[in-house]
């Protein structure tokens, strides 16, 4: 097995990639969860592992964006957990339930294709993408026509009225 990516945290709480020699963001770092990429991220002033605490940040930027996964009840539930006689059988708890999950998700995804014949998640993320791709093209419509670009772009396209040729052909035909 190899060894895992390394990211080091500078005291200017920069984040940088070691294998792809540059810095990067909290939502690189997430990028790289969702790959499942193995890495780890170290603090460069004291040396030590600092990937749950980075993992945690990633978590709270998530949280704030758009509808959040853990409600205030849970987390009071969590943070009460902590220094508790319970603490490891909650976190152990925790991961076998969300390792449950997952694995469900995964076979209800297989059983619909072996039904189906598609993978379901696959069939929702392409038209979802088709639907992106026609909004995206709409909105450049409304813009080229707000902007009066579609008016410019038309004339460019339209073939010069017969009319003009004939009034050029009879000016040069009466000199």
């Amino acid at each position: 097995m190899s060894e895992p990516r390394t990211i080091k945290k500078y005291p200017n709480r920069r984040l940088y990639d070691t294998e792809e020699s540059r810095y990067i963001t909290l939502a690189d770092i997430r990028r790289l969860v969702l790959e499942k990429v193995d890495f780890v991220v170290i603090d460069k002033k004291s040396a030590q592992d600092i990937t749950r605490a980075i993992l945690l940040q990633v978590i709270s930027e998530q949280e704030q964006i758009g509808e959040p996964i853990m409600s205030r009840d849970f987390l009071s539930h969590v943070i009460r957990s902590y220094g508790g006689a319970m603490q490891g059988f909650v976190g152990s708890y925790l991961e076998q339930s969300i390792k449950l999950f997952m694995n469900q998700q995964q076979q209800m995804r297989d059983r619909v294709r072996n039904v189906v014949g598609v993978d379901p998640v696959g069939l929702v993320s392409d038209i979802a993408q088709k639907n992106y791709s026609r909004w995206k093209s709409v909105q450049e419509e409304i813009s080229r026509i707000l902007t009066g670009r579609a008016d410019e772009d038309e004339e460019e396209k339209a073939p010069r009225p017969a009319a003009k040729k004939r009034a050029r052909k009879t000016s040069r035909s009466d000199k």
